[in-house]
């Protein structure tokens, strides 16, 4: 596959040697991602990191889900992580996820990556719709998805799990027309 380029950074697959580079991500990013993503907690190691890799491959295989690495284009520095995944092909849709580690948050990488996957999602998975699902109070996610051009739809009862409770979360949208 193609890198995906857009704004200083790209979108590949994650490789063996991105391993370390994830964990100490997700090590430094304890107080925002870990706050939303439950996977993200502080006993993260190499091993969860190539588990990941792992199934990253063999769902881009059967097509379920497409998980990148962010890695700025300059430097090929590892920034966060970003997939089209939970795809419907019925429905023609799926969700775009993304977060980026916390020294370098604010500085474009997530709407950069929306971009990219947007892109990825009508033009190579041919599919007709994008959802953006963020848990409320995640302010910097739903910044992120405005910024993107996603349309805000609605806030859905109970829609995410995290930390074990259910949360309401802000269903946002990309179509076509929206990524072009």
């Amino acid at each position: 596959m193609i890198p995906l380029r857009d704004s200083g950074y790209i979108l590949r697959p994650f490789e063996v040697a991105d391993a370390e580079p994830f964990v100490a991500a997700i090590l430094e990013s304890q107080s925002t991602v870990g706050k939303w993503m439950t996977w993200a907690k502080p006993t993260y190691s190499s091993q969860d990191a190539l588990e990941w890799f792992a199934n990253c491959s063999k769902a881009f295989e059967n097509d379920s889900a497409h998980e990148f690495g962010i890695f700025t284009e300059l430097t090929a520095e590892f920034v966060g992580g970003a997939g089209a995944n939970q795809i419907i092909r019925n429905d023609q849709m799926c969700n775009i996820g993304y977060w980026i580690r916390e020294s370098r948050q604010r500085q474009g990488a997530a709407t950069a990556a929306v971009r990219m996957l947007s892109r990825f999602a009508f033009e190579s998975l041919k599919l007709t719709r994008a959802e953006i699902v963020v848990a409320e109070g995640n302010t910097a996610s739903m910044r992120v998805a405005k910024r993107a051009g996603a349309r805000h739809e609605c806030v859905a009862r109970n829609r995410l799990v995290i930390n074990g409770a259910p949360s309401p979360a802000h269903i946002f949208s990309l179509v076509p027309s929206d990524a072009a």
